[in-house]
């Protein structure tokens, strides 16, 4: 998962936020399971752990929370522990969805039986990795240049199962190979409960802007729930793909880790959307959501990284450098810190490093915005 975007969506933004912005649903039914409010954490490899989850899911306004992307021939070796680590779960995870890839149609519907039997809500096809690892498995993005396949996986998995199956995918390989209106029909054709869409190609990788008038055209084409993902970066990018689209729920990936209140800001936006009377407009609306202060920060970065520690996960350590660069992207003197925490050895010595710069940072701000008397006081 790359940590910035290759394009910057300044020069569209207008053009997406044109027309009077529609709010974000406020819930989403997928077969049984109801999800409130319609925003998705997105599957994520490498971030969307039992913690990270539970993180997400304790800042608020996030409806349903994806594993990340799972092996369905790991799941069935009895040795693959790490397949049975990204199936961990808590009961304050619920909805939960359990993202599985892989292209053999039984062995996919043996591990969704799994998936069913481990107590997960619903559980999710992925054809939108474009890891090249992962395509030259024919997993992932890579089987849809196969599009029969697809279709004896959507029929094995969905006679494996009764809980909600959908399916995530790319729009096509590349701009001459575009599928994605065939496959959403398929997959209703099918009995999948939703699909969800990430805007882009296999071959666009992260790169470009997500063209969202493709998840318009699968919004038009099908019946059952569609979830745009691509370039949401803001509680306004949510609302104008809604708008713009008419999607039933919006997903979330990158922006996450780097602000992880997104999923919050989007519900407190919508609801200032949805009051807001004709005359006002967007105008009134624009930036009516809490913006974390460096406090906030400190407390969510302490809160995630003693959430990693008390989880005893193996990869702590390289979890909390590898989260550091999002976390402190923005705070002033934040290369320092990211410095330290990435020269210690230990999970404790890291949030040790993260305690001393914030007390100082807020210390010092605090003395600086007190009065002179006050100042005087405190070094007394």
């Amino acid at each position: 998962m790359k940590k910035f975007w290759d394009n910057s969506c300044a020069a569209d933004t207008s053009v997406r936020q044109a027309a009077p912005l529609q709010p974000v649903p406020a819930s989403l039914t997928i077969g049984s399971v109801a999800i409130s409010p319609a925003t998705v954490l997105a599957p994520m490899a490498g971030v969307t752990d039992t913690v990270f989850r539970r993180f997400i899911r304790n800042l608020g306004g996030c409806g349903l929370i994806m594993t990340e992307f799972t092996s369905a021939d790991g799941i069935l070796r009895k040795k693959d522990q790490k397949a049975k680590r990204y199936l961990h779960f808590y009961e304050d995870e619920h909805p939960i969805s359990a993202q599985l890839f892989g292209s053999d149609p039984q062995v996919m519907a043996e591990a969704a039986r799994m998936v069913e039997g481990l107590g997960f809500d619903l559980v999710d096809l992925n054809l939108g990795c474009p890891a090249k690892k992962v395509v030259k498995c024919n997993g992932g993005s890579g089987l849809l240049r196969d599009l029969p396949a697809i279709g004896k996986i959507f029929d094995a998995v969905r006679a494996a199962v009764t809980i909600p199956f959908t399916v995530k995918f790319r729009a096509g390989w590349n701009d001459e190979e575009i599928v994605c209106v065939e496959l959403a029909r398929m997959a209703e054709s099918c009995g999948l409960a939703a699909v969800a869409l990430h805007a882009r190609t296999r071959e666009m990788g992260y790169s470009g802007n997500a063209r969202w008038e493709w998840i318009a055209a699968i919004k038009d084409a099908v019946k059952i729930p569609v979830i745009g993902n691509g370039d949401i970066r803001s509680p306004e990018d949510a609302c104008a793909m809604v708008t713009q689209t008419g999607c039933d729920a919006v997903m979330i990936g990158r922006t996450a880790p780097s602000n992880p209140w997104i999923f919050r800001q989007i519900e407190q936006y919508c609801a200032v959307i949805a009051t807001a009377t004709p005359d006002e407009g967007v105008r009134s609306s624009t930036n009516r959501y809490d913006s974390p202060t460096e406090a906030d920060r400190y407390q969510m970065i302490r809160t995630y990284f003693q959430m990693l520690i008390e989880e005893e996960l193996p990869d702590a350590v390289g979890k909390m450098k590898q989260f550091a660069s999002w976390f402190t992207h923005g705070v002033p003197g934040g290369a320092g810190l990211r410095k330290a925490i990435y020269e210690s050895k230990s999970a404790v010595e890291i949030l040790t490093r993260v305690e001393e710069f914030f007390e100082a940072r807020l210390c010092s701000a605090s003395v600086s915005s007190a009065g002179p008397g006050e100042a005087v006081a405190r070094e007394i």
